[in-house]
């Protein structure tokens, strides 16, 4: 029986499909189009009609300015080596604030220095920021006396319940939590520790003190540079750089890909548009909740344990102020807000303060984050109730005195994948059984990272390991099939 496509069935180059166009799927096929080995294709199918994913640049206030990620962390060598690679080291933008503040008793409050996902290194700062009360503070120091939990090695622990039973509520509730919604927009009851603070859940485990843990660790000399950058323009010209990259590539917009069958040990990739692709190895770099029914066929475990993967909606909503309507000064790079408190805010960036290229004389940038695991409010109000209610908490938290002069909503449904207990043993599945169908793998933020760094790392490994396969499967048949 013919292939069903138009390539001979013997001298055909190997062909690789990307599936999903989002940073993952982009820095697979910039990673693979730069083996420069002419017996391979790369095919990237997305079903959107841009590229990019939730990488999103708005013009607002006279600004580019993104509505997604916002940072790029270059302190990991695959998104710096990256950035060199396509020329746009020289375009980054390193933060203009350093701290950030907690929305706690009725007031921001400073978010004290050497804090680790929230855990203290000092007490002392902790006291004179204000965020815990006495009695807060004098429950964080019983980590000092209390014995060492015991738990079995392969038990996965929520934070709270790692953590909580160290430090008391408060410091769980206005500094664990927050930090960990402000990156993941969930609930830091539910989260796995080993897989969102590893290192704290293995100092947890191996230390009577966490506390003294954090202090005796040897200080490491401080990197130069910054950490987090930003480019200018927004992101988006990363995004535009590995497009230009792969231009060689065959790019499919708006098409879907609604079925993965196996072939032999080739796959057959059914397109949205009534065509069929035919791959040697496939690249699934969609949200968990896209990938799931696409491995049913291929593999049935995988397939379930993806769809365990829950995500959150979330909305992020940018909006220009005057200058003069500032009730304070912007001294940071914005503020947290916990759960607990009666606000639908989860945080607030200070853009003009955070990036100096957003800097305006006479208007200031803010970006307001909302959306998190358990809060359902955002899906039931329209765009002009969710601003309304963004204004009114940000007059409550930062006493702004006048209205803003230019809004912009960008809504994120099912955005945020959750790393809940179990989530190690939910990928552990997957890897498992992608064992059974060698050349098919599942990357992107619902596996190893949800920032643009992590996601870059994964592919540039998964590149690798495709072009590892395709070179053992070639070396088998003689470049023949």
């Amino acid at each position: 029986m013919p292939l069903p496509d138009d390539r001979p069935p013997t001298t055909a180059p190997q062909r690789v499909v990307v599936v999903g166009g989002g940073v993952s799927g982009l820095a697979t096929a910039y990673h693979l189009a730069c083996a420069a080995r002419s017996d391979i294709e790369v095919v990237l199918v997305e079903r959107d009609d841009r590229l990019g994913g939730k990488v999103r640049t708005h013009a607002i206030g006279g600004h580019l300015v993104d509505a997604g990620p916002d940072a790029l962390m270059v302190r990991a060598p695959a998104m710096r080596a990256l950035l060199d690679d396509l020329d746009l080291a020289d375009a980054t933008v390193a933060p203009g604030a350093g701290g950030s503040f907690v929305w706690s008793r009725g007031r921001l409050r400073t978010l004290p220095p050497s804090t680790m996902f929230g855990i203290p290194e000092r007490l002392l700062p902790l006291l004179l920021s204000g965020l815990l009360s006495p009695r807060g503070i004098a429950r964080a120091g019983l980590d000092l006396v209390l014995p060492r939990r015991k738990a079995p090695a392969d038990e996965d622990l929520s934070v709270g319940a790692l953590l909580r039973p160290r430090f008391g509520t408060e410091v769980f509730d206005r500094l664990v939590d927050p930090l960990l919604g402000g990156i993941h927009a969930g609930r830091a009851d539910l989260l796995s520790a080993r897989s969102t603070v590893p290192e704290i859940d293995a100092l947890v485990r191996r230390s009577r003190s966490v506390y003294l843990a954090l202090r005796r660790q040897p200080r490491r000399s401080a990197p130069t540079g910054p950490a987090l950058v930003s480019l200018h323009g927004g992101l988006t010209r990363l995004v535009g750089a590995l497009t230009t990259a792969i231009a060689g590539c065959d790019i499919r917009l708006g098409t879907a890909v609604e079925k993965v069958e196996r072939d032999g040990d080739r796959y057959v990739l059914q397109l949205s548009d009534g065509s069929r692709l035919v791959a040697d190895a496939v690249v699934l770099t969609t949200p968990a909740f896209v990938t799931a029914p696409l491995l049913a066929d291929l593999a049935p475990d995988a397939a379930a344990a993806a769809a365990g993967i829950a995500y959150v909606d979330s909305a992020s909503i940018t909006l220009v102020y005057p200058r003069e309507a500032l009730g304070r000064e912007l001294n940071g790079t914005g503020f947290l807000v916990p759960a607990g408190e009666d606000l639908l805010l989860v945080g607030c960036s200070w853009l003009t303060a955070k990036w100096p290229h957003l800097a305006g004389e006479s208007t200031v940038l803010l970006r307001a984050m909302v959306g998190r695991y358990g809060d359902q409010r955002i899906s039931t109000m329209d765009d002009d109730e969710l601003v309304a209610r963004v204004r009114a908490d940000l007059v409550r938290t930062m006493g702004m005195s006048a209205p803003p002069v230019e809004v912009q909503v960008q809504r994120w449904p099912r955005a945020m994948p959750q790393y809940t207990v179990g989530h190690q043993d939910r990928l552990d599945r997957i890897s498992r059984a992608l064992q059974d169908v060698p050349g098919v793998h599942v990357i992107g933020a619902a596996c190893t990272g949800v920032g643009v760094a992590s996601c870059v790392g994964q592919a540039r490994r998964t590149a690798d390991e495709v072009l590892t396969g395709l070179a053992q499967v070639g070396a088998r048949t003689g470049g023949t099939r």
